[in-house]
Formats: C-alpha cells, structure tokens, sequence
C-alpha cells in the first residue's frame, strides 16, 4: 500500500469527528494499514462511514482486493473494542470499492462491466475504421451503415436510491436484445443512462432486426414502449462526430 493512504483518509476523520476522545497510540499501533480515519471517527464517537468510503476508494486504487478491505475494517472494530462493523460502514466501504474497481475495468476493457456497454470513443473508433473501409473499397458509408437508437427517455425509472442501478439494469437488457437482434458484430455503445446506439449493417436483414428489436423490448419494458430509430449516417467521417455528440445529448 502507499504510503499515502493514512494521511489521504484522515481528512475524512475531520469531517465525521464528534465530541468524544481522541484515539489512544496504543489503539492506533493495533489498526490495520490505512485505517486511523475510520479508527478515529470510532473513538470520537461519531459516524465511521464517511471514512470508510475514502478508506475503500484508496484500498481499490492501490490493488486490494474487496476481501482485505473488508477484513481490514473488522480488525479496526476489533481493535477499538467493537464488535463486527456496522452495515453502514461495511457498505460504504464495499460500493467505494466497487465504484473505483469498476470505473478502473471500464478504462482497460472499453465496455462497461455492468452493462455490457461500449464507450462513445470506442464507438467513436469503431466509426472511423468503417470510415477508412469505405474509403478504400466502398460502398459509401451511408449506404452500408447506420446506427440503431434505442431510446429510454419517455420511460424513466422511479426515483429513489435504487434509479441509477434500475437504469443499468435496464440498458444491459437493451444490450441483451440488441445481440439477439442483431448477432454479428455490432458495436454496442451507451450515450447517456437513457440511450443506447448500435452500430450496424445495411442489408437485407435490417428491417427485420429492427422489427425485433422492438418486439423484445416490449417484454424488457412493459411499462412504456423506448422509442426505436434508424439514424443515417453523414457522408463524410469528419461530420460523424457532431452526429455522436447530438446522439447523447
């Protein structure tokens, strides 16, 4: 671990320190590695969580695994006396953990984990390649391509804790039937939390796929029908990027 995990966590303690104590040395020579924040928000009796959602951001960025971030936080308790850690912390803890990890995957593979996405720049590259292919052997572009739009915005989640992760859940779905739609090679991009554009052939069975597409997302979203378009593509590569830039606005 870095040597500058306690010091980026201990502002946390500032934030969540209480009227109480201060964290005896001894107490501070048992905590594990990186977790005198959480350990002094304990002893000054006031909320750990905050804490520990810096404490699992750090661990995630310096390699630890969900396992020895966990056992680290049941030490801290153990160390101060407590018994296991409270939900709260523990899940602080996990979803900082998993938001970094997540977010670092996302960066390395191009696809978000969760939802199967593409990224808009790989999307993005995936066009300028189709761009050059055509410019070498034809036909143009617009006529053997175009991106399918499938659109969510009339039909939004219920607010609440859970919207962002019904949301996802929601365009995984969209990514689910847009392979069985369509079971080639499309590139399969997200543009927002409520679109998704999919890269794909012109030929005689696009029609066909369209009309599936649209047949199985009435079963992923009995509540509202998404909106389902063909949107044609420029003539010139240089024009494609203003058309993606409208797409996820």
């Amino acid at each position: 671990m870095r040597s500058s995990l306690t010091s980026l966590v201990r502002r946390k303690a500032v934030e969540t320190r209480a009227s109480g104590r201060e964290l005896t040395e001894s107490e501070r020579r048992l905590l594990p590695p990186g977790f005198d924040a959480v350990g002094e928000a304990l002893a000054s009796g006031g909320s750990p969580v905050a804490a520990c959602a810096e404490v699992g951001r750090v661990l995630a960025r310096d390699g630890a695994s969900l396992g020895e971030a966990l056992s680290g936080l049941s030490s801290t308790f153990a160390a101060m006396g407590l018994a296991e850690p409270q939900f709260q912390a523990a899940e602080a803890l996990s979803v900082a953990w998993s938001e970094v990890t997540l977010g670092f995957l996302h960066e390395v593979t191009c696809e978000d984990p969760l939802t199967g996405l593409a990224t808009i720049p790989h999307l993005r590259a995936r066009l300028a390649e189709v761009y050059r292919e055509a410019a070498r052997s034809g036909p143009a572009v617009r006529l053997g391509h175009a991106l399918l739009v499938v659109d969510f915005s009339a039909t939004p989640v219920p607010a609440g804790p859970h919207a962002a992760f019904s949301r996802a859940l929601r365009l995984a779905g969209a990514v689910e039937v847009l392979r069985s739609a369509f079971p080639g090679e499309e590139t399969i991009a997200g543009a927002g939390s409520d679109r998704v554009l999919a890269l794909v052939r012109r030929s005689s069975a696009l029609g066909r796929g369209v009309c599936l597409t649209r047949e199985l997302l009435e079963d992923l979203e009995p509540a509202g029908e998404p909106r389902v378009w063909l949107e044609g593509l420029p003539a010139r590569a240089d024009l494609a990027v203003p058309l993606l830039r409208e797409l996820c606005t």
